[in-house]
């Protein structure tokens, strides 16, 4: 499941009225609650639940805390804006660049316009360097990594603003 059809998602929860809306499917858990008129905002949990044919774990896997607990530990901490963007994550395994060269500019800067298609970093894999394009347009909102790091696949590279 992409960020797009979690978004859609949590729109069709708001706007059907309901109140909570948990979805479980093979490797992701999906919490969603509304508040009631002039409650507070929509909270959405998303949970990538590990597949266990993947990897042997060295450890034993962590109980899931309640959800009254979650609920409090969410009241306690600031509400965070980034939930109004958009993350460009890494589509692969390698080494960030926010350059072409060490001595051009970067791709990107924070505030800077993109649109669909635009080049907003190269990320080094095998001796390769591939050039990521941006899938949506808007304006670059904060860099998440930091230049010459190395990245994981589906890590969040760059939060946009659609707007």
């Amino acid at each position: 499941m992409d960020i797009k059809e979690i978004q859609n998602l949590i729109k069709f929860v708001a706007k059907s009225g309901a109140t909570e809306v948990k979805l479980e499917m093979d490797d992701v858990k999906i919490t969603i609650k509304t508040a009631s008129e002039g409650g507070e905002p929509t909270t959405t949990f998303v949970q990538q639940v590990p597949v266990s044919a993947a990897l042997p774990q060295a450890a034993a896997p962590q109980p899931v805390a309640p959800t009254a607990a979650t609920e409090a530990a969410v009241a306690q901490e600031p509400v965070s804006d980034d939930s109004k963007y958009i993350t460009i994550k890494s589509p692969i395994i390698g080494t960030f660049y926010r350059k072409p060269a060490p001595d051009k500019p970067a791709f990107v800067e924070v505030g800077a316009s993109i649109g669909q298609g635009d080049v907003v970093c190269v990320i080094e894999a095998m001796k390769l360097f591939n050039e990521i394009e941006s899938e949506v347009s808007g304006k670059i909102v904060k860099v998440l990594v930091d230049d010459s790091s190395p990245v994981e696949f589906d890590q969040p590279l760059f939060l946009v603003d659609p707007s």
